[in-house]
Parts: C-alpha cells; structure tokens; sequence
C-alpha cells in the first residue's frame, strides 16, 4: 500500500463489490446479445452434423488460443482429434493422444457441457491437474490440485529481464485464499439478478484473474470459467465461438485493460466495456467460421461424384479448413505420407477432375489451391 491508500483492488475497503455504470453498458450488451441470437438462428438451419463441426471448429480454436495466451503452442491436429474423440464427431483419420493435449481439452469441454454443474475447489483442483499432468510448468516443479502457498514469495505478475523486472500486479496473499475463493465460488454459483448474465462472466474473469489462486494456469482456468459463464448465458452448452481466440488476437489489450483495472477502483466500467466490445468481435469472426463449414459442407457435396483416394481427401479437409501458407506438391507429399511422385499425380488428377487449379502466382514452386 501506497500512503494508506490501496494499491490494488483486492485491496480496496469494500472488496469485491463490483460497481459500474450500467447505462454505458445497455448498448453493448444489446448488440451482443443480437449477434448471438443471429449466430443461433443460423445453426438452427443446418443438420446436427454441420453444428458439431461447428463446434468443433470453435473448440479447436479457443484450445490453441488460450494456451497461445500464455506463449504456449499445442497442434492443430492433436488438439482437434483430442475433441473430436470426446465429442464422437467423425473427422477421419485421428492424430495420436497427447495428454497435455487432452488435459486442456478436458478442461474446456468440462467448463462448457458441464456449464450448470456447480463450480467447486474439488472441480477446479482437476481442472488444474489436468493442465499439469506431471506436476511441472516447463522445468519448475509447481503445487497441482490446490491453492498456491507463497513458499518462494507473493505471487506476482512481472516481465522484462531480472535486475529490471517490473512488476504489473501482485495478488493476494496465500493464507486469504481459502476464504476468498469460498467467496468467489459461492458468488458463481449462487443465481441472481443482481448482474445480468453476460456481465457476470466478465466479472468471473476478472475476479479469479485477480486472485491468482494456482501457482500457474490462472489465465487459461480464468478463461475456461468466463466460457462457462457465457455457456449459461447462452443457453447452450454447445459452443460455436471462442472469446478466448479474440483475445489471443487482442493479447496486448487484454494484459493492458486487466493492469490498469486491478490497479484501479472497484467501478470496472471500463474492463466490462473491453470484454463486451472483444465477444463482439468473436461472434463476429464467428459468422465468417460459420461460412467456412457450410462452404466445406457444399464443396463435398459438389463433388461427391468424384472418386478420390484416402490422400487427396486427407489433404482437401486441410486446404477447406484453412491451410496456412501455399500448398506444393512437396508438402502435399508430406500431409499425406507419401513419396513426391504420388503427390503429384494425386494433383495431377484432381486438376483434370476440376477440384484442384493451380495458383496464379509465380515463384520456384508450382503452388495449388481449390477450385472455386
């Protein structure tokens, strides 16, 4: 503390009774709220196997986002066919388990199938289990399954090299945590109109955030309870968009706004203006995955006639589900598993057949991309 004054929220005289300025408020929430019932409307128009791999698409996402958050990056693939062997949606072949992989995939789906479920310390100990499997962050050996005990110090969030480091926030201490967090899971699961449904996903967020109760993981478990939250909001547990990937894209925003708010005052106006202004653009890029599944749905049923081996399948659903960079005939070879020669002749059909042209761009390869 700073002149008796309190230097973080959690530190203010009436913590944590959140204040804010619901006016501001109305007019994002209503257009949220539109977006989301436009987003529902549509996937109420498609089969059960277009929704699932919407949500699919959506999980696989908000999987790699959230871990990316926090500068670590899963694959794609695994991270995929870890959801879809939960789901039991159907993608083909299967990537190998990973049980890192799996450990956040559990998490994430627990969060939001389970969204009515009760929150407990019980639940959570697993959630955060399952992000360390070996009880280890990188090569620091960390408490899994229970609260932090400050045993090397405050918990703190600082960057920058040692001897300059800075230091952005400093949470509560270990031995409050049994009582706050008591607080805090009550509050989430006592049902109330005191907030309305969207603004108290956003305030989950940043009120376990802010409590940094685990030695490591609070930002992937905070963003797997606002999911959980927005799950309830919905009305569905089945997700069709990532909040968490908005972020991702928004990362220096989002360490920006949660600084400035847990250095502020208990009115976080602000921060709840930021969250619904970042779901807003989710739901928005959204609509545009959306487009992308029901264009993938009309390209197979379009050339549903043609016959195509396991290869040239394999790596048309990579190209549909949005291939990064330009697809050679060398890395079609190594999609697929297979030798250069075979590669190519597998383009080779499928630009006879009208489902493969090649791109208009020079370069020392010969690039393709789907016929449009």
């Amino acid at each position: 503390m700073f002149c008796g004054e309190s230097r973080y929220i959690w530190q203010a005289e009436y913590w944590p009774n959140w204040r804010y300025d619901l006016a501001t408020l109305a007019s994002p929430m209503a257009e949220v709220a539109r977006l989301q019932g436009v987003l529902l409307g549509r996937l109420a128009d498609v089969g059960f196997a277009l929704r699932d791999q919407a949500s699919l698409a959506a999980l696989t996402e908000d999987v790699i986002k959230t871990s990316e958050i926090e500068g670590e990056r899963l694959d794609a693939a695994s991270v995929r066919s870890s959801i879809a062997r939960r789901l039991g949606v159907d993608i083909g072949a299967l990537a190998p388990a990973d049980r890192h992989v799996d450990g956040i995939v559990d998490m994430i789906l627990d969060a939001t199938t389970n969204c009515h479920a009760p929150l407990t310390r019980e639940r959570l100990f697993g959630w955060h289990a399952a992000l360390f499997p070996t009880g280890y962050s990188g090569l620091s050996r960390i408490t899994v399954g229970a609260w932090r005990d400050d045993a090397k110090g405050p918990m703190q969030v600082v960057s920058g090299p040692i001897g300059r480091q800075r230091v952005h926030f400093e949470a509560p201490p270990a031995d409050r945590l049994d009582v706050e967090m008591d607080r805090f899971l009550h509050w989430v699961n006592t049902p109330t109109d005191e907030h309305p449904p969207l603004l108290k996903a956003a305030l989950a967020h940043l009120w376990f955030v802010t409590l940094h109760p685990f030695d490591d993981g609070n930002g992937r478990i905070a963003r797997a309870i606002g999911a959980m939250l927005l799950a309830r909001a919905d009305g569905s547990p089945q997700r069709f968009y990532s909040l968490s990937a908005q972020i991702q894209r928004e990362r220096q925003d989002y360490y920006d706004i949660l600084e400035r708010t847990q250095k502020g005052t208990l009115d976080v106006t602000d921060w709840l203006a930021w969250f619904l202004r970042t779901l807003h653009r989710a739901l928005e890029r959204a609509h545009e995955s959306l487009d992308a599944v029901l264009y993938k749905a009309r390209f197979w049923q379009r050339h549903a006639s043609i016959p195509m081996n396991a290869r040239q399948i394999k790596v048309l659903n990579r190209l549909l589900d949005g291939f990064d960079g330009k697809m050679t005939t060398r890395k079609w070879a190594v999609i697929a598993k297979c030798s250069p020669d075979t590669a190519l002749r597998d383009i080779n059909d499928l630009l006879a057949r009208g489902v493969l042209q090649k791109c208009n761009a020079g370069g020392r390869s010969t690039a393709y991309t789907i016929d449009l």
